[in-house]
C-alpha cells in the first residue's frame, strides 16, 4: 500500500485564495464576497504624468482619453470654503500632501485602459502606469522643499519615480535588499528621469538590508516611506511566478509580520525627531498593517524609549473618497479596499511622526 506523503499540488494562486477566504471573511465579514470578486477581476491603473517629459503635453493627451487628474480634482474639491470672506486655512498638517503630483484615472465604473506609456519628445517615457491608490502612500508622506527622504524598501520603483516628481528631494535614498529589484528600478529611474536631474537629486540606490538602516543612517531623515514586502494579495492571486503562496515559502510567509516590524522600526530608528515615516502595504491583513503599526511603536517604545505618535488621515480619506473605497474600520491607518466600480488596491498606509 503506497502513502501519500506530499500534499495535493494546489498552485499557489489556488493556495492564496483558500488563505484569504479563511482569514478575510472574518476580518471582512460582508464585506469579503465584494472584495473577493474586485481582486480576481481586472485591476485598475492610474496614470502618472512624467514631471521630466513634455508635461502639459501629456496631460493634454490623457484628458482626451476621458481620465481626469484624481489628485488635481481631490485637491480642488478638498480646500474649504472661506467663510465670510476670511480665507480659511486647515491645520497645515492635515492638509500638506506632496504637491507636484498629477495621477490621471478613469471615472468610477470605467474600466477604459491607458495605452501603454511611449518614449517622449524629450527622451524621457510620458507617464508610469501604476495602481493609482499607490500614490497615496506618496500623497500623504506630505514632502516638502529641501526634505532629506528615504525610501527603504524601493523596488520596483513607482513610489520611488513618484517621490522624485514632488521635486522637493533634497536628496534620496532607495534601496532594496533584492539586487533583481533594485536592477527594475535602475532601470525605471534610466527610463523617467534625465541623467542631470538624477545626479542633481543626488538619488542613491542600494541593496542593504534595510532592517539595518537605524544603525547605519539613525536620526538623518525628515521623510521615510517604509513599503515593506507583504503578501501582495491581488499579485497572490494571479500570477504563480514569485508568488509567496509556493508551499516552499510558507516559513518567509509566517515571518513577514515581524520583517515588516523590523523595517518599520529600522525606518523610525532612520529619521529625524519631529520627521515623518509612512508604512504601507499591498495587503488586506491586519496582521501585516495595523498590528506591524502597532508592535513597532511599542518595540521602540521599550527599546529605545522613543515616542511615535501615529497621525489621523481622516481629512486625507476624505479628500480621496471619489476616486477610491475605503475600508471604514482601521484602528490605525487607511486601507483602499478593491471595489469593482474603482478597482484600486488593496493599499494599507500609515502616516507616523517621531516625537523623539
Amino acid at each position: 500500500m503506497i502513502v501519500a506523503t506530499t500534499e495535493p499540488k494546489f498552485p499557489a494562486t489556488r493556495l492564496a485564495l483558500q488563505n484569504f477566504d479563511m482569514t478575510y471573511s472574518v476580518q471582512f465579514g460582508d464585506l469579503w464576497p465584494s472584495i473577493r470578486v474586485s481582486l480576481l477581476s481586472e485591476q485598475k491603473y492610474g496614470a502618472l504624468v512624467n514631471n521630466f517629459a513634455a508635461r502639459d503635453h501629456v496631460s493634454a493627451e490623457l484628458e482626451q482619453l476621458s481620465a481626469r487628474d484624481f489628485v488635481k480634482e481631490a485637491i480642488s474639491h478638498g480646500k474649504p470654503e472661506p467663510e465670510n470672506g476670511q480665507t480659511a486655512a486647515p491645520s497645515l498638517a492635515s492638509w500638506a500632501c506632496s504637491p507636484n503630483l498629477q495621477c490621471f484615472t478613469f471615472a468610477r465604473g470605467d474600466v477604459s485602459r491607458f495605452p501603454p506609456a511611449r518614449l517622449g519628445s524629450l527622451g524621457v517615457m510620458d507617464y508610469y502606469l501604476m495602481d493609482a491608490a499607490s500614490l497615496l502612500p506618496v500623497l500623504a508622506l506630505g514632502l516638502q522643499p529641501g526634505d532629506t527622504v528615504l525610501d527603504l524598501c524601493a523596488a520596483p520603483g513607482g513610489k520611488t519615480l513618484a517621490l522624485l516628481q514632488t521635486g522637493c528631494c533634497r536628496n534620496l535614498a532607495a534601496n532594496d535588499l533584492s539586487t533583481s529589484r533594485t536592477g527594475r528600478l535602475q532601470k525605471v529611474l534610466h527610463s523617467y528621469v534625465p541623467q542631470d536631474i538624477r545626479d542633481k537629486n543626488r538619488v542613491r540606490v542600494t541593496s542593504w538590508d534595510g532592517r539595518k538602516w537605524g544603525e547605519l543612517e539613525g536620526d538623518t531623515y525628515d521623510r521615510v516611506l517604509v513599503d515593506v514586502p507583504c503578501t501582495t494579495d491581488r499579485h497572490s492571486l494571479h500570477e504563480e511566478e514569485n508568488n509567496i503562496f509556493q508551499r516552499s515559502r510558507k516559513k518567509e510567509r509566517q515571518m513577514l509580520p515581524m520583517l515588516q516590524v523590523q523595517l518599520l522600526a529600522a525606518g523610525l530608528l532612520a529619521t529625524k525627531p519631529g520627521g515623518h515615516v509612512v508604512y504601507s502595504t499591498c495587503s488586506l491583513s491586519h496582521l501585516q498593517n495595523e498590528y506591524v503599526v502597532q508592535g513597532a511603536i511599542e518595540l521602540l517604545a521599550n527599546q529605545y524609549s522613543m515616542e511615535v505618535q501615529v497621525e489621523g488621515l481622516t481629512h486625507f480619506r476624505k479628500l480621496f473618497m471619489d476616486t477610491f473605497s475605503f475600508f471604514p474600520s482601521c484602528q490605525v491607518g487607511e486601507l483602499v479596499i478593491p471595489n469593482l466600480m474603482a478597482n484600486f488596491g488593496p493599499m494599507y498606509f500609515c502616516k507616523m511622526c517621531r516625537m523623539t
